[in-house]
């Protein structure tokens, strides 16, 4: 975890991206407090597009900082969940489901999810075996309810948000560290604690994505042994 800050860092050091952290800096500011609720509708609209959000989740880190960086994140990606759900199933249902019925994977999901619910969208959701953007939609295909839907997807994706944000947080201030912007400098007291808490943070996450893949693996094996 060290050798990753330290590149993040050597990276933002030869490219700008405090100058383009400043800029999104000075966008958000205009609109006050306000500026998370900003933040997060751009984030609802990147993952509506099916651009990955992991950029924009390390930045909610580097510019709200730890605790509102993960509440907008994860306010945002729960509700772009929610939006890219309800337009698969209620508005662009046959045009998705006509691109995924060949597919042996996804149809070996759906069959799992109409059997086990709201546990293999958990499991998706920890791992993630379908990006984030393009699984929104894929959901309102299956048979699973929107209220369990939105409930276990929020709790899944929790702490790899707080993961990703907690990283951009520390990244961030290693990069202001290193070109001489930041307010103070942190001392080697707080760097190590810094550094540790995103390292067992990361430590969880791995465990817990290992543990889901597994079982998610097993899972969809046995449903598509079952496929015709």
């Amino acid at each position: 975890m060290g050798v990753v800050l330290l590149g993040i860092v050597a990276i933002g050091r030869q490219l700008p991206l405090e100058t383009w952290l400043g800029s999104l800096r000075v966008h958000l500011d205009a609109f006050g407090a306000w500026g998370p609720v900003a933040f997060a509708a751009l984030y609802i609209a990147a993952a509506l597009l099916l651009i990955p959000g992991s950029l924009l989740t390390l930045a909610a880190g580097a510019l709200f900082g730890m605790v509102t960086g993960t509440l907008t994140v994860w306010v945002a990606a729960t509700a772009s969940a929610a939006l890219a759900f309800l337009i698969a199933r209620y508005f662009a249902r046959d045009s998705v489901a006509q691109r995924l019925a060949h597919r042996t994977r996804f149809v070996a999901i759906d069959r799992a999810i109409g059997e086990q619910g709201w546990k293999i969208v958990g499991l998706l959701r920890l791992s993630p075996v379908i990006p984030f953007s393009i699984s929104n939609y894929l959901y309102g295909l299956t048979s699973i309810p929107f209220g369990p839907y939105v409930g276990v997807s929020a709790l899944a994706m929790l702490p790899a948000t707080f993961f990703y944000v907690s990283l951009g947080s520390v990244a961030a201030a290693g990069v202001e560290t290193a070109v001489g912007t930041g307010d103070s400098d942190p001392s080697p007291l707080e760097w190590s604690l810094r550094v540790v808490g995103v390292a067992a943070t990361a430590a969880v996450v791995i465990l817990v994505t290992r543990l889901a893949r597994k079982a998610l693996r097993e899972t969809t094996d046995i449903e598509e042994a079952k496929t015709p």
